[in-house]
C-alpha cells in the first residue's frame, strides 16, 4: 500500500497564499448600496476565537454555517404575533444578507422555499448547491458550497419514514416509527478542487428533524454508511452534520447523540414519547381537523404534547432505550462545535451567552456551552440548532472560531424582527480545521 502523501514546500506555500487571500477577503467585504443595506439590515455578528493558530498548520480548513430560514409557507400571524416583518418582501433581503455575512465555504439551510428568489442570490454569491425536499413538503433542505472550492461527487436523500431500524419483523415493525413526519436528511460528498480527483474533502449532512431521538440515530447511521460507501480517499473525509434537530441540550435525544447516560427526568421524557400517531395507525381516533404540515413536523408543538395517538405496543417495533443507545454507539462519537469550542474559551461560562447560564447542566455532561438560544419567538425560546462533527480516524477536528451567540436582549419581543434577524431561528457558524489524511 502506498504511503500517505507528503506535502511539498510548494504545496505549503500555495496553501498559505490561499489562506492569506481568504483572510483579506473577509477583512475587506465588497461595498453595499444604501438601498440593499437598509432592506437587508441585520444585527452584526462577532466571532469568538477558540484556536485560530491551528489554521496555519497543514490540512483542510472549512467555514460552515447552518440556519433554519423559516419557510414563508409556514408563516402565520398567530404563531408570531409580535413580529414586525412576516411578509416575504420584508424578510428576504435580511435572509440573503445573513447567509452572505458569514462568508462560509458551506451553508446548510433548512425550511427553504421561494427558491426562484434564493437560487439567483446564491449563484451571484459564488455558490453551487444541492436542494432536497421531503414527499409532499413545500420546503426543503439545501447545502450550498463555494463552486470555486468544491465539487459535489456524491449525494443522497434519507427519508426517515422509510428507514428500517430492525432486521426482523415486517413493514411498520421494521421501521419502528411513531409519527409520519415526511422529514429528510440531505447528504453530499464534497471534494476540494485544489487536491485532485483522489484528494481531500468533507461529507456534509443537513436536516430538519422530528424531535424523537430515533431520527437523529438514523441520520448518524446513514452518514457513517454514506462515507463508507465512497472511494477509499473519501472514507478518510470528516463529516459535518448541521441543522435544526428540534431538541434541546437537556433533551434525551441530545444525551443519546453525545453518548451521555440519561438522567432520571430524561428517562421519563423518553418513556412518554413511546406512542403511535394516527399518521402511522389509521385506526387511532382523531379529534378535529387533520394536522397541518408544520404540525406534522412537530415544530408547533414545543411542549411535546402529541394528540391523536395511542400508547406503543411491542409489535410496533419502537426502539427501546438500550437499542437506541446501541444504534447511536455503532456510528461513533460526535463533537458539538459550540459545546466543545465555547467551553475552551476562558470566562465564557460567565458571559450569559451559553445554555448553561439559564439551565443547570452538570459540569461532567455535554450541552452547557451550546448557545443560550437558537430560536426566539413570542411563544417559545429554545436551543434547537447544532453543528456536529464526526471525525475520520486519526483526523481530530480543531475548532478555530465560532460565530458569537446573541444575547436574548437583542431579540426584542421576538423574531423575526426588522434590523435583527429575518427568521425565527439564529444562524450558527464555525471555522474548523483537520490535519491531512
Amino acid at each position: 500500500m502506498a504511503g500517505a502523501y507528503q506535502l511539498t514546500p510548494e504545496d505549503l506555500a500555495k496553501a498559505e497564499q490561499r489562506r492569506l487571500k481568504k483572510e483579506q477577503a473577509k477583512k475587506n467585504p465588497p461595498p453595499v448600496t444604501k438601498m440593499d443595506d437598509e432592506r437587508g439590515r441585520i444585527l452584526p455578528r462577532e466571532w469568538v476565537d477558540v484556536a485560530p493558530e491551528s489554521a496555519s498548520t497543514p490540512g483542510q480548513t472549512v467555514r460552515v454555517m447552518t440556519w433554519n430560514v423559516l419557510a414563508q409557507t409556514l408563516v402565520r400571524r398567530e404563531l408570531f404575533p409580535t413580529s414586525d416583518c412576516l411578509k416575504a418582501s420584508q424578510r428576504e433581503h435580511m435572509l440573503y444578507r445573513e447567509i452572505a455575512s458569514h462568508k462560509a465555504d458551506i451553508c446548510c439551510l433548512q425550511e427553504v422555499d421561494r427558491t426562484e428568489k434564493l437560487f439567483p442570490e446564491l449563484r451571484k454569491a459564488g455558490y453551487a448547491w444541492v436542494y432536497a425536499v421531503g414527499p409532499r413538503k413545500k420546503h426543503g433542505c439545501l447545502i450550498a458550497f463555494r463552486k470555486d472550492a468544491y465539487v459535489c461527487v456524491r449525494q443522497k436523500v434519507v427519508a426517515y419514514d422509510d428507514q428500517d431500524v430492525r432486521e426482523d419483523g415486517e413493514g411498520q415493525a421494521r421501521r419502528g416509527t411513531s409519527f409520519r413526519t415526511k422529514n429528510i436528511g440531505s447528504l453530499v460528498a464534497l471534494r476540494r478542487l485544489d487536491t485532485g480527483s483522489e484528494g481531500d474533502g468533507v461529507i456534509v449532512a443537513t436536516t430538519h428533524l422530528f424531535w424523537h431521538p430515533a431520527q437523529a440515530a438514523i441520520l448518524l447511521r446513514e452518514v457513517t454508511k454514506f462515507r463508507a460507501e465512497g472511494l477509499e480517499a473519501q472514507r478518510r473525509w470528516p463529516c459535518i452534520i448541521a441543522g435544526d434537530f428540534n431538541f434541546g441540550p437537556d433533551d434525551p435525544a441530545y444525551a443519546l447523540l453525545m453518548g451521555d447516560p440519561l438522567l432520571p427526568n430524561q428517562q421519563k421524557r423518553l418513556d412518554a414519547s413511546y406512542v403511535v400517531h394516527a399518521t402511522i395507525d389509521p385506526t387511532v381516533s382523531t379529534q378535529g381537523a387533520p394536522p397541518t404540515e408544520e404540525e406534522e413536523g412537530g415544530e408547533t408543538d414545543p411542549d411535546r404534547i402529541i394528540v391523536n395517538a395511542r400508547p406503543a405496543q411491542p409489535s410496533d417495533g419502537l426502539l427501546s432505550q438500550d437499542e437506541l443507545q446501541a444504534l447511536f454507539a455503532r456510528s461513533g462519537a460526535v463533537t458539538s462545535t459550540y459545546d466543545d469550542g465555547l467551553r475552551r474559551v476562558p470566562g465564557f461560562s460567565d458571559s450569559g451567552l451559553a445554555f448553561g447560564s439559564r439551565v443547570s447542566v452538570p459540569p461532567d455532561r455535554r450541552g452547557g456551552f451550546e448557545p443560550v438560544y437558537t430560536s426566539y419567538t413570542h411563544y417559545w425560546q429554545a436551543v434547537l440548532d447544532y453543528i456536529f462533527v464526526l471525525d475520520a480516524p486519526g483526523r481530530d477536528v480543531s475548532i478555530l472560531r465560532l460565530a458569537r451567540p446573541h444575547s436574548k436582549e437583542a431579540f426584542g419581543e421576538g423574531l423575526p424582527r426588522k434590523g435583527v434577524c429575518g427568521s425565527d431561528h439564529i444562524s450558527l457558524a464555525a471555522e474548523l480545521h483537520w490535519p491531512p489524511p
